[in-house]
């Protein structure tokens, strides 16, 4: 209900306003709660879910192509079994995919390992020869500054292996229960899309008469809505700039043109380090070099990949998410602070919830009021 003020404007009650403040921040602290305390409790049984999803109409089309008659009765495969089946054909092919890609790697490995020796070396004798020019240049005694530069390179090796073992030794059973949990959440993940597919009627069943359907409609949909967004924005991104470093190293005459490209797109696929990580520190010893072409090809490629990847992420996931670029920005960046580096797609998923809910139980409040 509206008064009119003083000055003859349109006011809304403060009570109505307030109505609406404790909704949105009641509706924040439940959204926030649930991502950070309540997904990663159900998170394996939602990614076999979701997974059941996808398998459904091809478990479906076997199931029922696949019947036999026994004794005049027909027998069908069970859903389950076809889903794990399938499941198992999908990820013994990812397997294998990535098993060659071990292969790959170790023969590049190897090669790099011969290879090694001959770039220390040459780096030695650029380093030499840097540092003849820098003792003429200031007139200072031939050899002083290369040795001041090997006994720094040593000490800096010596420290290096004294802390590497302490680093091992400290992180290796961090690492080891990070495995086992990850096998543990891919085996829930199996048995729950299995599961899933067994009970598919039955769950949805219990959906729709449940009290809480019209949540959980909402946030299913925005899950696969974000889920989608997320995936087709990453996937765009990395064709590109894997395409764009591919063709950087083609243009430097680097012999693992395609390695190393395919390399720099995954790395700048992860927020905590970025391409910057390798293109920067490699720009910048092509400088100390000489090779201002190459340095300069790197920082260029640096910059395409960063402003490439602000763009296209903002367009994407705002045009499929229904976001602006500046709220999907700001969504991701909040996302990133409160929830690391899942943050990118939790950010906008939070965002999208808060909305709707708040949406749906401020109609509901006024419902409840009218009736």
């Amino acid at each position: 209900m509206k008064y009119e003020s003083e000055t003859g404007e349109s006011m809304e009650k403060p009570g109505k306003k307030l109505k609406k403040f404790l909704i949105i921040t009641g509706t924040t602290g439940l959204v926030y709660a649930g991502l950070k305390y309540l997904l990663p409790l159900v998170a394996p049984f939602f990614i076999g879910y979701t997974l059941a999803l996808i398998l459904r109409p091809s478990v479906r089309f076997i199931r029922y192509r696949f019947r036999f008659a026994v004794f005049g009765k027909t027998w069908k495969i069970p859903s389950g079994l076809i889903g794990a089946a399938e499941i198992g054909i999908i990820f013994g092919g990812l397997g294998i995919l990535v098993w060659q890609g071990i292969l790959r790697l170790c023969r590049e490995l190897q090669l790099l390992a011969v290879r090694l020796p001959l770039w220390i070396m040459d780096f030695d004798s650029r380093m030499a020869e840097y540092c003849m020019k820098m003792e003429r240049a200031a007139g200072l005694k031939s050899g002083c500054l290369f040795e001041t530069a090997a006994e720094m390179t040593a000490t800096l090796g010596e420290k290096a292996k004294e802390s590497l073992m302490p680093f091992l030794m400290t992180n290796s059973l961090p690492a080891a229960a990070f495995f086992i949990r990850l096998t543990l959440v891919c085996l829930v993940s199996f048995l729950a899309a299995v599961l899933s597919l067994q009970e598919m009627e039955e769950l949805r069943h219990r959906r729709d008469q449940s009290l809480f359907r019209r949540e959980f409609n909402l946030i299913g949909n925005r899950l696969v809505q974000t889920g989608k967004a997320w995936f087709k924005s990453q996937g765009i991104i990395l064709l590109l700039t894997c395409g764009l470093s591919i063709g950087a190293m083609i243009w430097m005459g680097n012999p693992y043109a395609v390695l190393a490209g395919t390399a720099i797109a995954l790395l700048d696929a992860l927020p905590l380090l970025g391409a910057g990580a390798v293109l920067l520190p490699w720009a910048f010893l092509c400088v100390l070099g000489g090779q201002w072409k190459d340095a300069l090809i790197l920082s260029a490629l640096y910059l395409a990949c960063y402003f490439a990847r602000q763009y296209l992420e903002a367009k994407y996931m705002g045009s499929e998410v229904g976001l602006s670029p500046l709220e999907t920005l700001a969504a991701v960046y909040v996302g990133m602070e409160l929830f690391g580096f899942l943050g990118f797609i939790l950010g906008p998923l939070g965002l999208l919830l808060i909305e709707d809910l708040t949406e749906i139980w401020e109609e509901g409040a006024d419902r409840g009021k009218l009736t």
